[in-house]
């Protein structure tokens, strides 16, 4: 959970969960052309930190890579932290 909280501690990766909450199944270059001025390095480094933390999946399909929203994590917090104290 420590790598969920620290994932979505970034401003940056929580936009990029925003667009594939939007539109899931995008394309490395779908998301840097989401994030200008940010460079493809740079967007990949958040992806990879989202990817370890379980809240994105990645899956090739021939020379591309798109990405997909998995939302559980966020559930597990949601029902961890969130929800006791919404009551």
């Amino acid at each position: 959970m420590d790598e969920v909280f620290r994932a979505l501690a970034d401003p940056t990766r929580r936009d990029l969960l925003d667009e594939l909450y939007r539109r899931d199944g995008q394309t490395l270059g779908a998301l840097v052309e989401y994030e200008a001025p940010m460079t493809r390095f740079g967007v990949m480094k958040h992806l990879k930190v989202l990817e370890e933390a379980g809240l994105v999946t990645a899956r090739k399909q021939g020379r591309e890579k798109f990405h997909f929203l998995n939302p559980i994590p966020i559930r597990q917090v949601y029902d961890r932290w969130v929800s006791k104290y919404a009551e």
